[in-house]
């Protein structure tokens, strides 16, 4: 007798990011991995990721700021920022990301960014997406791999159009978001387990398998 399949779950995934946050981008590919390793192992597991923006520097000017000043102003020396840039395009290397920091000119103001994430059309439930995360995805390869600054509405309206969202440019928020977290990336899998940092796919997975196991553990309706 065969015995009958499972229904599919579903696994919520809270992603916390900030544009201007390179351990971001990186977390967003070691999280593609992960799930992608969850599908092969788990496919009846739908993962359903919740997009959480996090200003990281709200007092940043609207118009942004020059990029190497704040970064050397930030870490002390030229020399800080050469070893801080190179640890990072190691990490982004081994997630499959070249991260072009010559390119970058700019220290953006992110509100406006995040605004328009969320004017990108979206399910009733606040899940992600296709449209949505494709808008994210060109914003974060937009600064990171082709230096444009993202604090521009200029730049964000001709982004927004070629991702389908509209001609309006968004204007920045006069608040920032109110999660608190202690930084980011930051991830929640099932509501119940969180990782900090840009961890390694296979933490990322190991996270998820935790939270799909409990999942069906629990009766159905609980």
């Amino acid at each position: 007798m065969n015995t009958p399949l499972s229904p599919a779950r579903e696994l919520r995934v809270e992603f916390y990011f900030d544009f201007v946050c390179p351990w971001c981008l990186i977390g967003k590919r070691n999280l593609e991995a992960a799930i992608s390793a969850l599908e092969a192992r788990q496919p009846r597991v739908n993962v359903q990721i919740v997009w959480r923006p996090v200003e990281l520097l709200p007092h940043t000017p609207v118009g942004g700021v020059p990029y190497e000043a704040f970064y050397l102003a930030r870490l002390g020396s030229a020399q800080a920022v050469a070893q801080r840039r190179a640890q990072v395009m190691q990490a982004a290397r081994s997630a499959g990301v070249e991260i072009a920091f010559e390119r970058i000119r700019v220290f953006p103001n992110t509100a406006a960014a995040h605004e328009l994430v969320a004017r990108a059309t979206y399910r009733a439930d606040g899940h992600d997406s296709g449209r949505q995360a494709a808008l994210i995805e060109r914003l974060f390869t937009g600064y990171f791999c082709e230096g444009e600054d993202i604090g521009d509405l200029t730049t964000l309206s001709r982004i927004a159009l070629a991702c389908g969202i509209g001609d309006a440019a968004p204007a920045p928020r006069p608040d920032s978001t109110a999660v608190q977290v202690e930084g980011v990336p930051y991830f929640v899998f099932g509501g119940r387990y969180a990782v900090s940092g840009a961890q390694p796919h296979g933490v990322l997975l190991d996270a998820m398998l935790r939270a799909a196991d409990l999942m069906e553990a629990q009766p159905h309706g609980a």
